[in-house]
């Protein structure tokens, strides 16, 4: 669903510039109290894992592709404050280095695949979880239901942007019509991938999915014929709790999806760019202002092999966005163990006799 340039106007690109810039300025505060020493060095991780996921587009209907968005993933595993930014930083590396997305629909793109899909899919699933059974299974089935409402309502999104300022002259309802009939398909495909890894992540670390803390209910036991709370469990070494190997399960994992799988990705349009070729809102479109650079395509130019090239450029993706966005974080968590650091503590006063 990236937006090029020329779909939407000059002022109202610059108007949704802003408010991504604020919601992005909002999210590092955020991030603060998200991240700590588990979660910091998995956000980058989970950057890396959305942006090579997004390089697999699946089939969803005749001609017709669609690919992860990861708003859902990302709030879910590392909070949603985190997961703006987790998602910010992939469309940010995918303008700039690969030229998918316009550079001036930056904040178009940010609003609608970042923020939009992060703030629906994180309120869904906090609503769901409240009602739901305290067990992994409502955490993995409350998943599937945040990101399959969270791709329909990133086409509303884009709908009512384009109502605001598409620069074609195109029906409301026949855009809107396609736009969320194509993406509720699409979103099938976000559901099952986003509770699969999400699910993964619960059967062995459940402590380190944001989304699941404080959801375990007390163990009773019976006893007497009455329930009392069991004794609380010993608190695990903390060598015991090493997120190593998660952290390389996501490298590895992003490494095949982006360095081999992605080759074999569907060659089909995806959703936006199906209906805007259907409907003409595509006749406006500009030349990206990256085309020409090494990477743009997903493929390294000059290399013959496509199926080289491309791996290669998929590759060079994760490394650069897991590069960027642990950067990011490990600022954010260090700026909150500064702040930590300056609060001022009161000091007993020793009282005269």
């Amino acid at each position: 669903m990236h937006v090029p340039d020329g779909f939407i106007n000059a002022p109202v690109s610059a108007i949704a510039g802003v408010g991504a810039a604020a919601a992005i300025a909002v999210s590092l505060r955020g991030a603060r109290r998200e991240l700590d020493e588990k979660t910091a060095p998995l956000a980058g991780l989970v950057a890396a894992f959305i942006f090579a996921v997004q390089m697999l587009n699946f089939p969803v209907a005749a001609g017709t592709s669609g690919h992860l968005l990861g708003g859902a993933l990302a709030a879910i595993l590392v909070g949603p404050y985190t997961g703006v930014l987790c998602v910010s930083v992939v469309l940010l590396m995918q303008g700039i280095l690969f030229a998918d997305g316009g550079l001036t629909a930056l904040g178009v793109n940010i609003t609608d695949m970042a923020i939009v899909t992060t703030v629906v899919a994180y309120t869904v699933f906090r609503g769901l979880v409240k009602v739901l059974p305290r067990r992994r299974s409502s955490i993995t089935a409350a998943t599937f239901v945040a990101a399959l409402l969270s791709v329909p309502a990133a086409a509303l999104a884009f709908t009512a942007i384009y109502a605001a300022g598409g620069t074609t002259d195109v029906p409301l309802g026949k855009v809107l019509t396609a736009m969320v009939g194509v993406h509720i398909l699409i979103g099938i495909g976000e559901a099952a991938i986003t509770a699969l890894t999400v699910g993964a992540v619960i059967a062995v670390r459940p402590d380190l999915v944001h989304g699941a803390r404080g959801l375990h209910a007390p163990l009773k036991l019976r006893v007497g014929g009455e329930l009392v709370d069991a004794p609380a469990p010993e608190p695990v070494p903390a060598a015991a709790r090493s997120t190593h190997k998660v952290r390389a399960t996501f490298v590895v994992a992003a490494l095949l999806l982006a360095g081999f799988f992605s080759f074999y990705a569907s060659a089909s349009p995806d959703g936006l760019e199906k209906v805007a070729h259907d409907k003409g809102i595509d006749t406006q479109e500009k030349k990206h202002a990256t085309e020409d650079s090494p990477l743009a395509g997903y493929s390294v130019k000059d290399i013959g092999n496509d199926r080289v090239a491309t791996g290669l450029a998929g590759m060079i993706g994760v490394a650069v966005t897991v590069g960027v966005g642990s950067g990011i974080f490990w600022a954010v968590r260090r700026r909150k163990g500064s702040a930590a650091d300056a609060t001022p503590t009161a000091v007993p006063q020793t009282e005269k006799v």
